[in-house]
């Protein structure tokens, strides 16, 4: 994978011609998916799945400007696995907004991104924390909406890198603020847009575990890391220094919700699909009670 010093580009073009179990059982999933695309008699089945966006400058031919987007790669996976993709631009909010977005989709994803605002969890910012902006201070914001609205209505949630991050500040978490500082090395996130292979060991009867088994390697890119976990969320899946990679509900406490968050991209290798087929799995299922 990139950590092997090829480019995150390279890694994706050379996962892409695999056809792993995984896919295969995604696509499984999805009847009607075939070379001229979905099959009419299957699009009112499949799920909507509610992706969040980037709010910052982007660049494209002469153009320079604000701009909400997410790589493609994430609803790549959404759509392999037999997902819709619907994108959700941050924007301002309160909880009737975030009900009226969440009334349309059938499961959310709370993508990668830049720093959660310390301020979101009672923190100073660290020197190497980003520096908050409006725009990036609004998605916190329309991120956390979404997820407390999702997590009340037992909406299915995947939760990648930041995401993990968000959810956890949302119930009441804390972050570590630069690893290096903890850890005394860099490995989870290199720099210079080149993706660490680590391994994750999940913990045994978890929903996580269920899903990637006892143990998988993963792809990292992250600098911050889950400190005190949120209220109502267990670990399920750690890297060999201790670091928090995965976590979820309580099933205890929450027995019917599907709730996971990992730390690392998830997007970054299509060849395989558990935790994606896992959220459209779920979203059927939410949306098929949805209309009982």
């Amino acid at each position: 994978m990139a950590s092997n010093g090829s480019s995150p580009r390279a890694s994706r073009r050379k996962l892409a011609q695999n056809h792993s179990e995984s896919r295969e059982f995604a696509s499984a999933r999805a009847e009607g998916v075939g070379a001229e695309g979905v099959g009419a008699e299957r699009v009112g089945a499949r799920p909507l799945i509610g992706l969040t966006t980037y709010l910052q400058p982007a660049q494209t031919g002469v153009w320079d400007v604000r701009a909400s987007f997410l790589p493609a790669i994430y609803f790549e996976g959404v759509g392999q696995a037999g997902g819709i993709s619907v994108l959700l631009p941050p924007q301002p909010v309160d909880a009737g907004i975030a009900g009226r977005v969440l009334d349309g989709i059938d499961a959310v994803i709370i993508t990668g991104g830049r720093d959660v605002d310390p301020a979101a969890y009672g923190g100073a910012r660290h020197p190497a924390t980003d520096e908050p902006s409006a725009d990036s201070r609004m998605r916190d914001a329309f991120e956390i909406a979404l997820l407390q609205g999702a997590l009340r209505r037992g909406m299915p949630v995947l939760g990648i890198c930041r995401g993990a991050q968000v959810l956890n500040v949302a119930l009441g978490g804390t972050l570590h603020q630069h690893l290096p500082d903890v850890l005394e090395h860099n490995r989870h996130q290199q720099g210079n847009a080149v993706f660490t292979t680590s391994s994750v060991t999940t913990v045994p009867g978890t929903r996580v575990e269920s899903l990637v088994g006892h143990t998988t390697d993963v792809q990292c890119y992250h600098h911050q890391g889950i400190d005190r976990v949120g209220e109502g969320l267990i670990v399920s899946a750690t890297d060999a220094d201790g670091v928090v990679e995965a976590v979820e509900v309580d099933p205890a406490r929450h027995p019917r919700n599907w709730v996971v968050a990992v730390q690392w991209h998830p997007e970054e290798r299509l060849d395989d699909l558990r935790l994606f087929a896992g959220l459209v799995g779920a979203a059927e299922e939410y949306a098929t009670q949805k209309t009982m």
